[in-house]
């Protein structure tokens, strides 16, 4: 078993990124808000008189998605990952994403459907 990861830079791209990895087999996934290092501090070093101005028309928003789920195998994985760049395009170029796999060693409260 295996725990597929996901940052997902743009969220306007998330139905879609969800929609193909259930097409390539991927069950259910829990996605969370998450920021990264740059973006938070991209944020507080912007000039203060500008914060305040997009905040209220609401374009201060920064963040990302992570997705996470647990699969039964790196073929699983891949596939996801092609779904992922049909979605995306290459996974390589800035401002993607990334997505990676850890080993699970037990899992509690999980039936992994085949």
């Amino acid at each position: 078993m295996y725990m597929l990861m996901m940052v997902l830079d743009d969220t306007a791209h998330l139905n879609d990124v969800l929609n193909a990895w259930e097409s390539a087999g991927v069950g259910g996934v829990t996605i969370i808000e998450s920021t990264g290092l740059h973006r938070v501090l991209r944020r507080h070093s912007a000039d203060m008189a500008f914060v305040g101005f997009s905040q209220m028309f609401g374009s201060a928003r920064v963040g990302h998605n992570t997705l996470f789920t647990v699969i039964d195998d790196l073929e699983l994985a891949e596939a996801a990952v092609s779904a992922t760049e049909a979605v995306l395009g290459d996974l390589t170029e800035p401002d993607k994403g990334i997505i990676f796999a850890l080993p699970v060693a037990k899992t509690w409260g999980l039936t992994l459907v085949k």
